[in-house]
């Protein structure tokens, strides 16, 4: 999934922020005052949102007893399955708050967003994909490498090569990006548009813009995140003449081959077959100019490597001083052998900056490490993972050879 939307103002961004502040304070009022505002939420943000504080029990009641304990199991159990299903927005102040924020940041028809927002659904499935596990699994690039190494992707990519060869080339020539590159991207992304999600967009940003679960730690800062996306996607829906009830895309929101988030669309998406229009739903071509165009907004270097390997004998005893930037490259070639890296030659002749990226294996493994350059950075700008670039980087690799094959009868 793209993962990046247009850099937001100071003043914007803190207004941002403090509507997202706003909303999480709505959704902690008492229960008395929430049941007729918000919707209900799903079993597991519930849980770990504070608890209000229970009034005091009237004199006259008496404590219930065994009976009584095992019928309020019994409607606790039913409120559990109802907040499983799909909760409309209709009567959420908060969502009516954004609603209203989102029609004055845009200058749009008012009555028009709180419509379409009184239509939206805080989907359950969505809170669920983005709350984080209870006790999270250890990070392993080979097993990463072997879900997106597929020979059905592989094949794909090659057909995807040949078949728009024109188009890539034309990309590559305005942007700078080999056509590789970009069918690896839309071959992890979607699957050359096989698989762009099925979740209602509006329903999908609107759940995370009113509902990111509590227990994720960076909620504030998705939540506000996410409200600028959802002011992005009423944005794109007005400009382009699109019905946002009817746009399907991910569990965050992401859309067409190549997964752009509604505010990269608005910037960053081209019309690269030429028909005053563009659809990344439907268009490889503009598919295509996008994803180049996105690389090259931020910072493709045209004939660069994206990385070179690096032998296991070839670490320094001072690993954490190299490790110390992350991917972003910071040290020259001479740098890197001065702190006791031993390089390849093409490292060694390299233009730039490098960073040392460690990909872990597991808990029983040693990490596997690159040497990324500014390209290889250049791709975790669309999705913000080491994983995820030298996965682009390797399927590009092998659809090409596959591509250069003798097509099959």
């Amino acid at each position: 999934m793209l993962r990046r939307s247009h850099p937001v103002p100071a003043m914007r961004a803190a207004a941002l922020l403090l509507l997202a502040l706003g909303i999480a304070c709505s959704l902690l009022l008492p229960a008395a005052t929430a049941a007729t505002q918000l919707p209900k939420r799903s079993a597991s943000a519930a849980a770990s949102s504070t608890p209000t504080k229970p009034k005091r029990k009237p004199a006259s009641v008496k404590t219930p007893g065994k009976k009584t304990a095992k019928a309020k199991s019994q409607k606790r159990h039913t409120a559990a399955n109802a907040t499983s299903k799909p909760q409309p927005y209709d009567n959420s102040s908060a969502a009516m708050q954004a609603a209203d924020a989102i029609a004055k940041a845009q200058q749009l028809d008012r009555q028009w967003v709180r419509s379409v927002m009184a239509q939206a659904q805080m989907l359950p499935a969505v809170v669920r994909a983005v709350t984080p596990p209870a006790q999270p699994g250890s990070r392993n690039w080979a097993a990463y490498r072997e879900r997106v190494m597929t020979p059905q992707r592989i094949a794909l990519g090659a057909g995807f090569l040949r078949e728009h060869a024109a188009t890539l080339a034309r990309a590559e020539a305005q942007y700078g990006v080999p056509p590789a590159i970009v069918a690896g991207i839309l071959g992890i992304e979607t699957i050359y548009g096989r698989n762009m999600g099925n979740f209602r967009v509006l329903d999908a940003l609107a759940t995370l813009a009113l509902d990111f679960p509590d227990s994720h730690p960076k909620k504030t800062q998705r939540q506000a995140y996410f409200l600028t996306e959802l002011e992005a996607y009423f944005a794109f829906c007005h400009s382009g003449g699109y019905d946002p009830l009817s746009l399907r895309g991910s569990y965050a929101g992401a859309m067409g081959m190549g997964q752009f988030m509604p505010s990269s669309w608005l910037q960053y998406a081209v019309d690269f077959d030429g028909s005053g229009r563009i659809d990344l739903f439907n268009s490889p071509d503009d598919a295509i100019g996008s994803v180049a165009h996105y690389l090259s907004v931020f910072q493709w270097k045209r004939g660069m490597a994206t990385h070179y390997p690096v032998a296991p004998g070839s670490l320094p005893a001072d690993l954490q001083a190299l490790l110390e930037p992350d991917i972003v490259p910071s040290f020259s070639p001479q740098q890197l052998e001065a702190k006791g890296l031993v390089l390849d030659p093409a490292a060694r002749s390299h233009p730039g900056l490098l960073a040392l990226v460690a990909l872990p294996m597991g808990d029983a493994a040693a990490p596997h490490y690159v040497l990324g350059t500014d390209n290889f950075f250049t791709i975790t700008r669309y999705n913000w993972s080491s994983q995820y670039a030298l996965a682009v980087i390797e399927l590009a690799q092998a659809i090409e050879a596959v591509a250069q094959l003798p097509a099959q009868p």
